[in-house]
């Protein structure tokens, strides 16, 4: 009975480290379709990978707040030269979820006569806190990085952002 024993219990380890030695993650690959399917949000970094691929990118200006929340940091990154506006809000927004705030994902609309892009935002469907319950830090890192960076990048010949909430305006 002792010898049994003492050889299940290194078994049973060395099972246990067999299955979550085999724990991982497959890499997707996201295809963002502007306006059309929403945009998740993911809050690891550890699940965003880079894959080489023929699309060509492009530099984009974004703008994140400072320490203080003062000023809008200017950032240069790669963004997929096809749904660019896109791909820049996605950017944006990665540095947005907190432990009480998150974003289940967005879609971005640009109507190109008057100029107008639209950001719809969904929240995390188990999310307590509403866009109105954000410091006014907060805001000023969601709402000014977001419009700053669609103004600001010249190509996309944005002049105003509204914000939206499943469809509905977003009133601070």
């Amino acid at each position: 009975m002792q010898l049994i024993k003492k050889s299940i219990a290194p078994l049973l380890t060395g099972v246990i480290v067999l299955n979550l030695s085999s724990c991982t993650t497959t890499p997707t690959n996201r295809k963002t379709d502007n306006a059309v399917n929403p945009t998740t949000i993911s809050n690891t970094a550890a699940s965003t990978t880079t894959t080489t691929t023929s699309r060509t990118t492009i530099t984009v200006t974004i703008y994140q707040p400072d320490n203080q929340c003062q000023e809008l940091v200017p950032e240069k990154v790669a963004v997929s030269d096809k749904n660019s506006v896109a791909a820049a809000v996605g950017k944006v927004l990665e540095e947005r979820d907190t432990a009480d705030f998150n974003l289940a994902g967005y879609r971005v609309k640009v109507n190109q006569k008057s100029g107008v892009a639209t950001v719809d935002l969904r929240l995390a469907p188990n999310q307590e806190r509403k866009f109105v319950s954000l410091s006014t830090c907060e805001q000023f890192a969601l709402f000014g990085s977001l419009r700053k960076t669609l103004i600001s990048n010249q190509a996309w010949k944005i002049k105003d952002v509204r914000f939206t909430d499943q469809g509905q305006e977003i009133y601070l």
